[in-house]
């Protein structure tokens, strides 16, 4: 899995320099259209945003305040989901933790305590025993984590995490796909900004998310 955000961008940032603009994106320096738009779960006038992500990963950790305050700026203009990248495959027990906080309705409300997990304490939640422990300890009724960790939703929903991944043309995290089609990231948005400052790229990579979903909202 690439985390770095130089590694990614190094060429690019070379070529692109002279024209990239995180308020004005384009296709193939801050964005890359998909060649195959997946469907969005979307009515109206809503944009979806779809964020994939890793708790372990730092990036996606040290960006999650910026995105949360600009889902909330949002407000009623998108609807946003979280999509958990299986990093060691389909039955990757970050992703199978996320999927059964979610069927809970509880992904939300204890995202923040599974970073905290992760990168403040520390704590090694790789396992599937681990897990079960820590969220028994964390506001979280064991029986029903159980019912749901074991439910054939969640079973299904984990099973297929790496087609969603490879459907999304996902490669890195994280990564975020706009209206089915755009995806960006702050790996991406450096190219922008010339910057190696998280502040700064994560703030470039919302201006191109605030594009974006302009762009998809017109069509």
């Amino acid at each position: 899995m690439r985390l770095s955000f130089i590694a990614l961008v190094a060429a690019a940032l070379c070529a692109s320099a002279a024209i990239a603009s995180p308020t004005a994106p384009q296709q193939g320096v801050e964005y890359v259209t998909l060649g195959t738009p997946q469907p969005v779960q979307t009515a109206g006038k809503k944009v979806e945003v779809i964020e994939f992500f890793m708790y372990h990963c730092p990036h996606c950790n040290a960006f999650e305040p910026d995105l949360e305050r600009w889902v909330k700026q949002q407000g009623d203009k998108i609807k946003f989901r979280r999509m958990p990248y299986p990093y060691s495959g389909p039955n990757d027990p970050e992703a199978h933790l996320f999927l059964t906080l979610e069927a809970m309705g509880k992904s939300e409300e204890m995202q923040p305590k599974v970073f905290k997990a992760f990168h403040v304490d520390r704590l090694r939640l790789n396992q599937d025993a681990a897990i079960i422990d820590w969220v028994s300890k964390n506001g979280i009724d064991r029986a029903k984590f159980l019912d749901a960790w074991n439910s054939f939703g969640v079973q299904t929903k984990l099973r297929r995490l790496p087609k969603t991944v490879a459907d999304y043309k996902v490669e890195s995290v994280p990564t975020v796909v706009i209206d089915g089609k755009y995806q960006t990231s702050p790996s991406m948005a450096q190219a922008a900004v010339r910057a190696t400052s998280e502040p700064q790229i994560f703030g470039a990579t919302l201006q191109i998310m605030d594009a974006l979903v302009v762009k998809a909202a017109a069509k």
